[in-house]
C-alpha cells in the first residue's frame, strides 16, 4: 500500500539561501502592519464599538439570512445576527440575537431605528416578538480591548516562558519574533482589507499562536537532537537539517489544516467568515514563520552544542559562526 506522499522523504533544502528576501521581508511586512494599525486603525466591530442587542423571539424555525436581507436597506452598518439556545425557553420557541452597532457615535440606538428594526424582520416572520433590548456603551466595549490585549500578551508570555525553560533563551527570542510575526501580520491584513475585528478574531489570534508556537517548537526539538548529535556541523547546516527532517510533517500537518479551512472560507457563510479568514491566514503565516523567522533568530544568536552540559561560555558565538 503507498502512501501520500506531499513532498519527498529525504529534502535538501537550504532556507537560508534567500534569508535576505525571507527574513528581511518579514522585517518589513511586520514594521508595515504596525505602521499602518497605528496610522489606519482596524475596523472594530459591535464588541469593541459598542452597540444594541435586540432578542428575537419567534414561533417558525430563524432564518438569519432573511433577517439580513430584511434590515439591509435600513443601512445600519455592523449587524450580527445569531440564532441561539435558551434552555428557559419552551421547545416550540426559537430565539435570535440582532446586534447593531452603535449609530453615530451614541451609546444605543434610537427608539425610531429599533422600531424600523422590528418593522423589517416583522416582514419576514409574522411571529417574531422583541422581549428584549439592551445596550453596551463605549466604555465597555473599551475595556473588552484591554482584556483582549491582555489575553494575547499573557498567551505570548505563558508560551515564551516554556520555550525558556524547555531549550535556551536562544529558542524563546526565535519564538518570540515568530509569534510577534505572525500576530502583526494578521492584524495587518484586516488594517488592508479593513475587516471587521471582534472578540472571535481575538479568540483566532490566540489560536494562531498556539499553532504557530506548535510548529515552531517540532523543528526546534530537532535541532536540540541534531545539535547534540552533530557536534562540529555548522549551526547553519544543523538548522537546516532539522527544518528538511520535519518539512513533511509541517506540509502535511498545514496542507490538511488548510483543506478544512478552505472548505469553511468557502461554504461556511458570513456569520464565520472573518474568523476562518484569520485561521487561514495565520495558519500559512505560522507556518511560514516556524522556518524562515524563528531559525534565522537562532542562527544569528548562536546555542550551545551539549545540553548535558550546565552552561557554555561560547553560546552565542562561536556556535553561530560554525566552529566546533
Amino acid at each position: 500500500m503507498r502512501r501520500l506522499k506531499l513532498v519527498p522523504e529525504k529534502t535538501n533544502i537550504d532556507f537560508f539561501k534567500i534569508a535576505l528576501v525571507t527574513f528581511g521581508g518579514s522585517v518589513v511586512l511586520t514594521l508595515a502592519s504596525i505602521i499602518l494599525f497605528v496610522a489606519i486603525g482596524l475596523n472594530y466591530g459591535i464588541d469593541f464599538k459598542g452597540g444594541t442587542t435586540i432578542r428575537v423571539d419567534s414561533q417558525t424555525p430563524i432564518d438569519t439570512g432573511k433577517y439580513r436581507t430584511a434590515l439591509q436597506p435600513l443601512k445600519l452598518g455592523d449587524v450580527m445576527i445569531t440564532q441561539v439556545f435558551d434552555p428557559t425557553s419552551s421547545s416550540e420557541k426559537h430565539v435570535a440575537m440582532v446586534r447593531v452597532q452603535a449609530q453615530s457615535g451614541q451609546e444605543s440606538i434610537t427608539p425610531a431605528t429599533t422600531q424600523a428594526i422590528e418593522a423589517a424582520i416583522k416582514k419576514v416572520d409574522a411571529s417574531a416578538t422583541f422581549p428584549s433590548i439592551e445596550s453596551v456603551g463605549p466604555k465597555v466595549s473599551g475595556e473588552l480591548i484591554k482584556t483582549a490585549v491582555i489575553a494575547v500578551l499573557a498567551a505570548v508570555a505563558a508560551i515564551v516562558f516554556y520555550i525558556w525553560l524547555r531549550f535556551e533563551w536562544q529558542f524563546a527570542l526565535g519564538a518570540v519574533a515568530a509569534t510577534v510575526h505572525d500576530v502583526a501580520l494578521t492584524i495587518g491584513i484586516f488594517v488592508v482589507f479593513q475587516l471587521k475585528f471582534d472578540l472571535s478574531i481575538v479568540a483566532a489570534i490566540l489560536t494562531i499562536v498556539g499553532y504557530s508556537i506548535n510548529d515552531t517548537v517540532v523543528v526546534f526539538d530537532r535541532a536540540r537532537e541534531n545539535l547534540i548529535k552533530y557536534k562540529k556541523m555548522p549551526l547553519r547546516d544543523v538548522l537546516n537539517l532539522s527544518a528538511n527532517e520535519t518539512l513533511s510533517r509541517t506540509v502535511m500537518t498545514s496542507g490538511t489544516t488548510l483543506i478544512a479551512l478552505i472548505a469553511l472560507l468557502v461554504l461556511g457563510g458570513d456569520v464565520i467568515r472573518n474568523f476562518v479568514f484569520a485561521m487561514t491566514w495565520g495558519v500559512i503565516v505560522g507556518t511560514y514563520s516556524s522556518i524562515y523567522v524563528a531559525k534565522n533568530i537562532v542562527l544569528q544568536l548562536g546555542v550551545k552544542r551539549d545540553w548535558s552540559k550546565p552552561s557554555d561560555k561560547n553560546a552565542g558565538t562561536n556556535f553561530s559562526k560554525g566552529k566546533a
